[in-house]
């Protein structure tokens, strides 16, 4: 993991740096055991988290929905624990990305003794799943997403353009409706009216609101034929810019460093010969 190297966060020799190796690496038996038993267990709390949900199964197997989230939330605070334990700097682990998550699926639990209709958030416990990428040596995939990712920051300001021009579209022909119905048939009111656009605009078209007038329904044929071509616009702003991305993007296939300049020849990180870029 190149964010303990570069942040020189592993411990010196001693048992701390054994326990570092075997929590935040798996490339040890007894680390892929670890990390195996960790995914398992949060497998088997998001199961039973979504057990509990199916009417009349808390008043049959309700002790052993209890007893088991006792003993998977311990197993997971002990786990906590022992991350804070082996890690130099706390800090470090506490504000990654990783280490919010752990922290809000064990604080869940316990918030959930207090306010219970927070009790089925417990399933974003699936979160620390992401865990499988780096056990079984799955980085690649991640570099993936960090294109998709990385697209979608390049095109975020014309997405909200658009979708702020759906937004006016809708309002628009939200009130127009309203006026078109004469406040009747589910356009009781302008929001309503409006909820009604957005829903036929993306294509949903739940039809617990549909126009009877003549001149509402041919509004509607216009609303959906150009949700048609709406759909497409931010498809192709984010296709557009995937492929600026792939094509600019310098990554180094032995770190995974992507923060190479285009022109670079050589990994700035570890100095590893880069590959052409793909276009």
């Amino acid at each position: 993991m190149e964010f303990f190297k570069k942040e020189k966060l592993i411990p010196e020799e001693g048992w701390r740096k054994k326990l570092f190796r075997t929590i935040y690496y798996a490339d040890t038996p007894a680390g892929k055991l670890f990390d195996v038993s960790l995914l398992a267990s949060i497998v088997l709390s998001t199961l039973l988290i979504i057990w509990e949900s199916i009417p009349g199964s808390i008043e049959k197997y309700g002790q052993f929905f209890r007893y088991s989230e006792w003993v998977l939330t311990i197993f997971f605070t002990i786990e906590y624990y022992l991350r804070l334990l082996a890690i130099k700097n706390n800090r470090a682990f506490i504000f990654s990305a990783f280490g919010i998550i752990d922290l809000l699926c064990i604080l869940t639990f316990y918030v959930s003794l207090f306010f219970p209709q927070v009790h089925f958030l417990i399933a974003i416990r699936l979160l620390r799943l992401l865990r499988i990428f780096r056990i079984f040596n799955l980085i690649t995939y991640l570099k993936e997403a960090m294109i998709i990712i990385k697209a979608l920051q390049n095109s975020y300001r014309k997405i909200i353009i658009f979708l702020l021009f759906i937004v006016i579209i809708s309002v628009i022909v939200g009130s127009l409706m309203y006026v078109l119905e004469n406040g009747q048939n589910g356009f009781h009111s302008i929001p309503e009216s409006i909820y009604w656009a957005i829903v036929t605009i993306t294509t949903v078209g739940y039809g617990d609101i549909a126009p009877t007038t003549s001149a509402g329904k041919l509004m509607s044929i216009i609303l959906m034929l150009c949700g048609y071509g709406i759909i497409a616009v931010p498809t192709g702003i984010v296709a557009k810019e995937l492929r600026k991305v792939r094509k600019y993007v310098r990554e180094c296939e032995r770190c995974g460093n992507a923060d190479n300049d285009t022109d670079a020849r050589y990994c700035k990180i570890c100095g590893e010969k880069l590959e052409v870029a793909a276009v």
